[in-house]
């Protein structure tokens, strides 16, 4: 008979591996590639469109993984630096509706030998870094993975950026607690830019 400590080391281990080989699956056709089309050298510059200040519409589904499909929303800003001479950049995110106040903060890290970024996510609400994910754009199209705890059980974090134009994006989050067989949706904002007279 396992302990309960062995058990959660099972748990841990099979959902690593699961990861693993969601990661590999789409590791081909993200994170090897030149993730931007513009610069073959790199990604570096894959955010580059981003730098700015966005009107926020948010969504967010009240509680993931429960069969609930309540939805709340949200409306604020957010706001886009580059830091690291562009091998990085910080998001300011702000925005509330009837449910409340969301505030956080996206770090955004490139990595010049994989080509690939990784996103952090730290709410104010409780001041600690999310897991973050992995991935890179490839058609005008981002996709990151990555694992999430989640009400004490680690499930698999999926989130694309699609859509982009100019002055308009859309990011979505979806959770898979299945291996990466059937993803649910949990968090949609759709971005428009600030021009500088609004």
């Amino acid at each position: 008979m396992q302990s309960g400590v062995e058990i959660r080391f099972d748990r841990a281990l099979k959902h690593a591996f699961l990861l693993a080989a969601l990661l590999l699956v789409h590791a081909p056709s993200v994170a090897l590639q030149p993730v931007s089309d513009a610069d073959p050298s790199g990604g570096q510059h894959d955010f580059d469109w981003e730098i700015g200040t966005w009107k926020t519409e948010l969504r967010r589904l009240k509680s993931p993984l429960s069969g609930s499909d309540e939805w709340v929303e949200y409306a604020g800003t957010s706001v886009v630096r580059q830091v690291l001479d562009g091998r990085a950049n910080l998001v300011e995110l702000r925005v509330e509706g009837p449910a409340g106040r969301i505030e956080g903060a996206s770090l955004r890290l490139y990595n010049p030998h994989t080509e690939q970024w990784n996103l952090n996510y730290a709410s104010a609400r409780n001041g600690t870094l999310s897991h973050p994910v992995y991935g890179g754009f490839r058609n005008g199209r981002g996709e990151f993975y990555g694992q999430e705890d989640f009400d004490g059980r680690a499930v698999l974090v999926r989130f694309v950026i699609s859509q982009i134009t100019r002055d308009s994006a859309r990011f979505e989050q979806a959770f898979s607690d299945d291996g990466g067989r059937t993803w649910e949706a949990n968090w949609i904002a759709i971005d428009t830019r600030v021009m500088e007279s609004d």
